[in-house]
């Protein structure tokens, strides 16, 4: 009885493991799915590799969609079922242009035996830029890095240098001379004849005592080349000048001015649009010293905002006086106005004008 049990049992044993194999399916075995290109040339275009898999389930195989992760990349696969036993392929070419330094990258596919990915990764070594790579910002036969000076944060008093670099990509010598140039900046071209295909340099001096002005601004430079005017032969310059208060002492910043506004919006009610809207933003000095107002900006020409006082005692008001010209506009108005101080907590005070215009 027992021997009989037990090749009952061996056969019903048997029998799962013959029915669990016939309802096993498809499945995809990757002979690698992680690859590594190495270090490649940017300059030597894409590279590509094949990813090659084994049909090891018992049903036909499917690639139902191959997803790369990157636009960089582009995918190729075995389109028709691979049989039980067979082969097929995922070719992945991934190009490198304008993506220097370390990749890793993934693709994603979706198979009727379920989902699963692969991925590849590598260095790409970035090409020599060509000269108008290099210069790729035009003015005339000159060709600039950049035709943008960014001086940043300059202290009131101070002053910074910059440099931009260019070339003569034409055929001929180029003269540059300069026009209305503004009194704070000094500007050295050199050479001041550039012969084709030489270099140089136009090194700019920033003076923001001289120039006078508080918060961001922006100027331009005028070149003029072999004596010709263009509107369009200019450099930008811009600066931010404000005061640097992180040298303040403890002691200094307790008998430092405090600019407190009583409200910082002014919601006014919907009004017809043409009508001038004018409001008061009034404010007192909580500090120990003078609160001085540097500038008053506005975010519209639409909009003018002034103060009668710009040196304001300790414990003594004032008031910014707003008046909104809403002349061909309508709907939904939002305007800023920033009050510019020697307040080190709030040198730049933001206040708020909006409404509806009907």
């Amino acid at each position: 009885m027992k021997k009989v049990l037990a090749i009952c049992m061996v056969g019903f044993i048997l029998s799962v493991i013959s029915l669990s194999a016939q309802q096993r399916g498809a499945a995809i075995s990757f002979k690698e799915d992680k690859y590594d290109f190495g270090k490649i040339k940017e300059a030597d275009g894409p590279v590509t590799h094949v990813f090659e898999f084994t049909n090891t389930g018992n049903a036909p195989l499917l690639l139902q969609n191959v997803q790369p992760t990157c636009g960089c990349t582009t995918p190729e696969w075995s389109k028709e079922p691979v049989k039980p036993g067979a082969k097929g392929i995922i070719k992945a070419t991934f190009n490198p242009a304008g993506r220097p330094g370390s990749f890793d990258k993934s693709i994603n596919i979706t198979t009727n035996a379920g989902p699963t990915s692969i991925k590849f990764s590598g260095i790409v070594i970035p090409k020599e830029p060509t000269l108008q790579e290099e210069f790729r910002y035009t003015i005339g036969d000159l060709h600039f890095k950049t035709s943008h000076a960014g001086f940043g944060i300059i202290n009131p008093g101070s002053f910074k240098k910059e440099s931009l670099e260019f070339v003569n990509t034409g055929s001929s010598p180029v003269s540059i001379g300069l026009t209305k140039l503004p009194a704070f900046l000094t500007v050295m071209v050199d050479p001041k004849t550039v012969k084709p295909k030489q270099r140089g340099k136009i090194e700019i001096t920033y003076d923001a005592k001289r120039k006078n002005d508080w918060g961001f601004l922006i100027d331009y430079i005028y070149l003029t080349l072999n004596n010709k005017q263009d509107p369009q032969y200019k450099l930008t310059v811009s600066a931010n000048i404000s005061e640097d208060f992180t040298t303040l002492t403890p002691a200094e910043k307790a008998k430092a001015p405090i600019i407190t506004f009583e409200k910082s919006i002014y919601q006014f009610t919907p009004v017809k649009s043409g009508k001038k809207i004018e409001f008061e933003f009034k404010y007192i000095n909580d500090g120990k010293s003078n609160l001085v107002i540097r500038k008053i900006e506005t975010t519209c020409a639409c909009l003018t905002a002034t103060s009668k006082e710009m040196v304001i005692k300790p414990q003594n008001s004032g008031s910014v006086k707003v008046i909104f010209d809403s002349t061909d506009k309508k709907g939904s108005q939002n305007f800023g106005i920033t009050i510019v101080s020697n307040d080190p907590q709030n040198s730049r005070y933001v206040l708020w004008l909006k409404g509806n215009l009907e």
